[in-house]
């Protein structure tokens, strides 16, 4: 499963220590010894490289998302084209689910949407299997 993390939902959680924040985070902390693990790493060396990893943002490339970009806004066009971008990403990678708090978004049905109180039900019922997605 891919989590495509809506940009506010992103801020929000740069902001203020939010619940977002502390969900990123745990999900970190929870999978952190299956990680050391599996990249042998030691964790100073581990929580260099995650740092640097939060200080990136990956971009999709525009070829990939130029083929949804059409479909994204003719779902979402009434009530949310700013967010046309975070559908189109949904669009292109199977079995991503978008984490928005904008409850607009789900007016459209092809792309799984779920706020932040979906997501802590996901990782609190052990249905987001973080190793089987490795």
């Amino acid at each position: 499963m891919n989590i495509i993390l809506d940009s506010n939902a992103l801020f929000s959680a740069l902001i203020k220590n939010s619940t977002k924040r502390k969900l990123i985070f745990i999900e970190i902390e929870k999978y952190k010894e299956y990680l050391l693990e599996k990249s042998k790493m030691k964790t100073e060396e581990f929580n260099d490289l995650l740092q640097l990893m939060l200080e990136k943002v990956l971009i999709i490339p525009n070829e990939i998302l130029d083929k949804y970009i059409n479909e994204a806004w003719e779902l979402i066009k009434e009530h949310s084209p700013e967010d046309v971008i975070f559908i189109a990403c949904g669009l292109a990678y199977e079995n991503s689910i978008l984490w928005s708090d904008d409850k607009k978004l789900k007016r459209q049905n092809k792309v799984k949407i779920l706020n932040t109180k979906e997501i802590i039900n996901i990782i609190s019922n052990n249905t987001y299997n973080f190793a089987a997605e490795a």
